[in-house]
């Protein structure tokens, strides 16, 4: 079920009063007006308080012959606060095709996000360049993997790398992109120079992302390379050798000898190797005795 032009409108409107912290008591009245309008709901914002706002301005404009031009009058920058509040990005879109005015506000309200996560929506390269290349602002992105399908491959992470906000990102999730590559990562995070977490575990990457992340990434304080199969002690000693703020790295599920990490504490001692098993098993092995 989509949301027509109309009923998108009606809800913006309740949301501005709502933000207004306007308070009021709905009569009976009220329902009997909104099950004649038949007004499709789909914002992801808390019904009950949408109905209770929508309410008092449906009832408002009844009374005086129901004026639908009362929402063009809000100002551009009010609408982009208005879309900042909504996390479907469905209803972006939907919004974005009302007019021209609410396409701009759309776009302005991008570019106020500091934040984008894509767990649980089905995007892909395209869907997810479009809306990072507007957000001018954000510094942290997740393109996680979801049971829905987040199909991000190595096209995508070159389209994201040509982003005005790449450089200012400070967390980035990749995880379990199976269709992304050292050559995609390689190109995205040689531009992320203000990086500080990265989770770019159940990928298969190699060392060369990791030479790629020490190289580009002096500021990196935790990385997740869970399961990342493909990696050795050498992209390993690299990574710690270079990025010295580092603070924390998960290497659950790599394939990488014990010996390594005692090597690695040694570079840095106050290093947190997760999980917290692993860091019991290196302190055995560092007291075996040399023969």
């Amino acid at each position: 079920m989509t949301t027509s032009p109309l009923s998108l409108k009606l809800i913006l409107f309740g949301t501005v009063c709502m933000e207004k912290t306007i308070s009021w008591t709905l009569s009976t009245t009220f329902y009997a007006i909104e099950a004649s309008l038949s007004l499709s709901l789909s914002l992801s914002l808390c019904f009950s308080q949408i109905l209770v706002c929508l309410g008092f301005w449906v009832r408002e404009e009844a009374m005086r012959g129901f004026e639908e031009a009362e929402i063009d009058r809000l100002p551009i920058d009010l609408l982009a606060h208005i879309f900042l509040l909504i996390t479907s990005f469905k209803d972006l879109a939907e919004a974005s095709g009302v007019c021209k005015k609410w396409k701009q506000a759309v776009k302005q309200s991008l570019a106020q996000r500091e934040r984008l996560s894509f767990t649980g929506w089905k995007m892909d390269d395209d869907s997810t360049t479009r809306l990072v290349l507007h957000a001018y602002n954000l510094k942290d992105l997740d393109i996680s993997r979801s049971r829905w399908g987040c199909q991000i491959t190595d096209i995508g992470l070159y389209q994201i790398s040509a982003a005005k906000c790449v450089s200012n990102l400070t967390s980035i999730s990749l995880w379990g992109m199976s269709g992304i590559t050292d050559k995609g990562v390689v190109h995205l995070i040689s531009r992320t120079t203000s990086l500080q977490h990265l989770n770019i575990g159940g990928t298969f990457i190699t060392d060369e992302s990791l030479f790629a992340i020490a190289d580009s990434c002096p500021h990196l304080k935790t990385i997740g390379l869970w399961s990342c199969r493909h990696v050795t002690e050498n992209g390993l000693f690299v990574l710690v050798n270079k990025c010295r703020k580092l603070e924390s790295i998960n290497v659950f599920g790599t394939r990488v000898p014990l010996g390594c990490f005692i090597s690695l504490l040694s570079i840095s001692p106050a290093l947190q190797i997760k999980p917290q098993g692993l860091l019991l098993d290196v302190e055995r092995v560092s007291m075996w005795p040399v023969v």
